[in-house]
């Protein structure tokens, strides 16, 4: 399962295609792992009448902002989507702080979160500070969210709707034994 492995690898990336269940382990993960300090976000779908519309971030510090919608006008667009990279902007300045919290979440590295320098650069300092991280990861993608999957110091897990439902309590162990061992 594991494309990089390292004993010491701090940063647990996941991906698989979307509607794999990326969101769905991250947040299980998040809800099961009381008593640690939780950092970063998570991303919701903004339905209407039953169609994907958009989506929100929400911090574990209890902010939400909409990262994209259908009708937002914007110059960053993904598909159908325009991006608020300024809304991002303002999440990543206190959710990715690589000097607070136990295990930093972030959900996800995709095209839309990388329209924000901010947020490339938040990232790239949590992994270079060796913070534990656990991160959906877009399954195609070229510059930052390529780099990110290549790099030697992470462990990468490809998910599908096979082996998911395991998933939540591997990735648990996963920072347990990394928490741990950082005591």
């Amino acid at each position: 399962m594991a494309r990089h492995s390292l004993r010491e690898a701090r940063a647990l990336l996941l991906t698989g295609a979307p509607g794999s269940g990326k969101t769905t382990i991250v947040r299980r993960v998040a809800s099961e792992l009381s008593g640690a300090r939780l950092r970063g976000f998570t991303t919701a779908e903004i339905r209407k009448d039953g169609n994907r519309v958009g989506f929100r971030i929400e911090t574990f510090d209890g902010e939400s902002a909409v990262l994209a919608h259908v009708s937002l006008r914007s110059e960053h667009r993904v598909g159908r989507y325009g991006v608020d990279v300024a809304s991002l902007d303002r999440i990543v300045a206190s959710a990715l702080s690589p000097s607070r919290g136990d295990v930093t979440i972030v959900d996800e590295i995709g095209k839309m979160e990388c329209l924000s320098d901010r947020f490339v650069e938040a990232v790239q300092k949590l992994l270079d500070a060796r913070r534990l991280v656990i991160a959906t990861v877009g399954l195609r993608g070229s510059c930052f969210i390529e780099r990110v999957k290549q790099r030697p110091d992470v462990e990468l897990w490809r998910l599908t709707r096979a082996t998911r439902d395991n998933l939540p309590a591997e990735v648990i162990a996963w920072i347990r034994r990394r928490l741990k061992a950082g005591k």
